[in-house]
């Protein structure tokens, strides 16, 4: 709920705590055990701030977060709640939301769409596991692409660059370096697995517009872009991926806003732990830089997790306002972790905070938050405030109606193909192929022809051998018979037989000379 211009939580004896939304944008988490009600914290922040007019992203891992559009239903457990916590007179009541359904799949919502260039050879490298060397050579794939001007789209424009890369690798390693083409093959089959997954799907356009998240309802609330991701969660580095995708979408494309009385967006990270898990150094970098830095584009980041310690230390330190349930602590691995998680909080004299935080039931949590000056407030023990939309599963004919009424469903439902890397590339190659093709045939006409030339000065010189011969013949006949009637008798006939023999081989011999 929404009252006084804060962000209500829950209360503690009759105190109730908030957020305050100008310090909203300093992050937060939602922490605790299986089953402790982290969901429904979730659940009521998201409420809370739709209610404050700010637009909100969070992902619906379970597929319990979808019913927000339909108002919640009053059960004894809720009942009981509302009456404890004395909520009738704060207003309390039942109420519907402003949702819109995302899926990267666009099986239960909008299709959530990017383009290969617009995610980076960074994050698609984590995406399809590849190693430091075959991620350098993706980066010199974009780098081409992008010094030749190439599109790089969906995943048919990536493959047809790689093949074009490594058809050309003598060529380009000159310039950009060498790739290996076994390093180009593993990226070739690394997108194959990648498209068997669903990749050819939500990668392609209309790319996603950031900023058609910000967005209120008719009444001025929030809306609440619910993604689902009960598909996607089953391939846990590509959810965790897409998330970090969407957080640095907003962090590149909003401009500095400094301090706001209320944030731009509020985007909530469920299972944030997957974001973490064998992220690379550079990957590290780029996290932590994007969460140190978005805060002043006017946007917080939630995470939510079982345990603290899934958080690296250099996020942890941003997170302001923080939500911890209960956390087991059976074995003396857990119970380090649960101390170190009690000691993160500013110590409230009136309880100890380690052992309030291992008897928390479900529905409570241990708080603080950012005071109006910044400054971490101390511990308190709280109980949370029960959603005022229907928690569960949406019916898919309610779903499906909020999809196609929603006025973004217009833009995103179709996919576009344009001309991009794939088809430039296409036409180039069947070019390259004519003309591979016409030289070819040429060679291959030049060769006849030389060959039907050489033939024919062949048969030439042939004839010209014959014609001078018989000449030759003739001549050396007659002045051996000149020079034998001219002697006489037998011997006479012999020499000049002889002589002229002789001359028509001499005169055959320089003939051929000449």
């Amino acid at each position: 709920m929404f009252q006084d211009n804060k962000i209500w939580i829950g209360k503690t004896g009759d105190q109730k705590v908030f957020i305050y939304p100008s310090m909203a944008n300093r992050h937060g988490m939602i922490a605790g055990a299986t089953g402790t009600g982290k969901t429904v914290t979730l659940k009521v922040m998201a409420e809370s701030f739709s209610d404050c007019g700010v637009p909100v992203f969070l992902a619906d891992v379970k597929g319990d977060l979808a019913a927000m559009c339909s108002p919640g239903e009053e059960n004894e457990s809720v009942k009981k709640r509302v009456d404890d916590l004395g909520l009738a007179a704060d207003g309390f009541d039942f109420r519907s939301y402003p949702t819109a359904y995302w899926d990267v799949y666009g099986e239960k919502g909008m299709p959530l769409r990017t383009t290969i260039s617009e995610m980076g050879p960074l994050l698609l490298s984590r995406i399809m596991g590849l190693n430091d060397t075959q991620s350098d050579i993706l980066t010199i794939i974009f780098k081409i692409a992008d010094d030749e001007n190439l599109l790089l789209v969906d995943t048919k424009d990536l493959r047809s660059m790689v093949q074009y890369v490594s058809e050309n690798a003598s060529q380009y390693s000159i310039q950009y370096g060498n790739m290996a083409k076994a390093s180009l093959g593993a990226i070739t089959r690394a997108l194959t697995a990648l498209e068997s997954e669903g990749g050819e799907m939500f990668f392609g356009e209309p790319a996603l517009n950031i900023t058609d998240w910000f967005s209120t309802g008719t009444d001025g609330r929030g809306t609440i872009h619910i993604l689902d991701c009960q598909r996607l969660i089953n391939n846990p580095t590509m959810y965790a991926t897409f998330m970090l995708w969407m957080m640095s979408e907003l962090f590149e494309t909003l401009p500095e806003a400094g301090d706001l009385e209320k944030p731009r967006m509020i985007f909530f990270f469920d299972e944030a732990h997957l974001l973490f898990d064998n992220a690379s150094k550079t990957l590290m970098d780029k996290i932590e830089q994007v969460v140190k830095l978005i805060r002043s584009k006017g946007v917080g980041i939630y995470f939510i997790t079982q345990n603290p310690k899934d958080i690296p230390n250099g996020v942890l330190s941003q997170l302001g306002n923080k939500v911890q349930h209960a956390l087991h602590a059976y074995t003396p691995a857990e119970q380090k972790a649960a101390k170190a998680a009690a000691q993160s909080f500013r110590e409230n004299p009136e309880f100890d905070t380690y052992d309030t935080l291992l008897q928390l039931g479900i529905g409570e949590a241990l708080v603080s938050v950012l005071d109006e000056s910044g400054v971490p407030t101390v511990v308190e023990r709280c109980r949370i405030l029960p959603p005022q939309s229907r928690m569960g599963a949406l019916d898919d004919a309610v779903r499906a109606h909020q999809i196609q009424n929603n006025l973004l469903y217009v833009r995103y439902a179709n996919a576009v193909d344009r001309d991009s890397a794939y088809e430039f590339l296409q036409r180039k190659f069947a070019l390259d192929a004519q003309a591979a093709q016409q030289a070819e045939a040429e060679a291959a006409a030049a060769k006849e022809a030389a060959k039907k030339e050489a033939a024919r000065a062949k048969q030439i010189k042939s004839a010209t051998k014959s014609v001078a011969s018989s000449a030759a013949g003739t001549i050396g006949r007659e002045l051996g018979n000149t020079v034998g009637s001219t002697l006489g008798g037998s011997f006479g006939k012999r020499l000049g037989g002889n002589v002229g023999a002789s001359l028509g081989r001499g005169i055959l011999s320089t003939l051929f000379k000449l």
